[in-house]
């Protein structure tokens, strides 16, 4: 496997994200890595619409443990490639751009973290691959199809409209440009901090897998992504290694799926915080800490 250049950074954002930056080929694209330390792969996946600068904290928190921080970009996001068609952004393509990094990687024995859409990406890879994890860290994400009779969130609904999601996503830059007020502490996301999150997604064009992205929340049973996240579920249950979830309660969207997450790993420590969805930016202690317990095996049970 070889290891291309990634693109330069403006130097107030070089100085954020500290790490080896490369791009790896996964068939028809190439992903943006960034990593720090050596040992045991510890691998972060961000979700809709952040990208590896999420995890940047956790990877500063993880400095001197025998363990090599893995923190990707979804394609679409961050510096990975950008689809010609906003429609190739499916939950199914992600997850095989994805499980081709681990193994262009060849990664065994990971520990794997997911967030938001990453943990349903993440998971449906390895279920291509069970081989490869060895520990798992869920932190505000739906590994689960949703049960008969829900409703999606007026954030969802927003996406579907047509004319007008076009033009608050791509146009206006939304929710990218707004993510403090998915936060328990909104001013944990401002400054330059809140520049990084927006900087990668500039243009129109850059924004489509923000909102093809949302789109893929099921809107009803028959959605195309129900087969995949039951799928998710089923492998998430069937794993039996040491686990842990992370969740910020106050995250206003999936605050509430803490419970239902966690039955579906009874052996896994459950740490509760007053974060939002962007639990990174708040608690990157808790999540390192989890990380290192799931590393020794799970020895910090709740």
């Amino acid at each position: 496997m070889s290891k291309r250049p990634a693109p330069a950074l403006p130097a107030w954002l070089e100085e954020l994200v500290p790490f080896e930056r490369y791009l790896v080929d996964v068939g028809d694209a190439q992903m943006h890595v960034m990593e720090s330390g050596e040992g045991r792969p510890v691998v972060l996946l961000h979700g809709n619409p952040t990208w590896g600068f999420l995890y940047r904290k956790v990877a500063v928190e993880l400095t001197g443990e025998p363990l090599r921080v893995i923190m990707p970009d979804l394609i679409g996001f961050g510096f990975s490639s950008r689809p010609a068609k906003t429609s190739d952004h499916t939950i199914a393509n992600h997850a095989a751009w994805f499980g081709r990094l681990l193994d262009a990687l060849d990664l065994t024995d990971l520990i794997f973290m997911g967030q938001d859409w990453g943990g349903a990406i993440g998971t449906l890879a390895l279920a291509d691959r069970p081989e490869r994890l060895g520990g798992l860290v869920l932190a505000n994400t739906v590994v689960t199809p949703p049960k008969a009779g829900f409703r999606p969130t007026a954030f969802h609904r927003l996406a579907r409209l047509p004319v007008a999601s076009d033009l608050l996503f791509r146009g206006f830059g939304y929710p990218q440009r707004n993510l403090n007020l998915g936060q328990g502490e909104p001013d944990s996301i401002r400054g330059n901090v809140a520049r990084g999150y927006q900087f990668p997604l500039r243009t129109w064009h850059d924004r489509g897998a923000v909102l093809a992205m949302a789109r893929e929340v099921p809107d009803s049973l028959e959605h195309r992504s129900v087969p995949l996240l039951e799928r998710c579920q089923a492998f998430v249950e069937s794993f039996d290694g040491p686990a842990a979830l992370v969740w910020g309660d106050r995250d206003p969207v999936l605050g509430r799926v803490k419970n239902r997450t966690a039955r579906l790993l009874p052996q896994a420590s459950v740490t509760s915080t007053q974060a939002g969805h962007f639990l990174q930016e708040q608690v990157p202690t808790e999540i390192a800490d989890a990380i290192r317990a799931v590393a020794r095996g799970g020895d910090n049970a709740k």
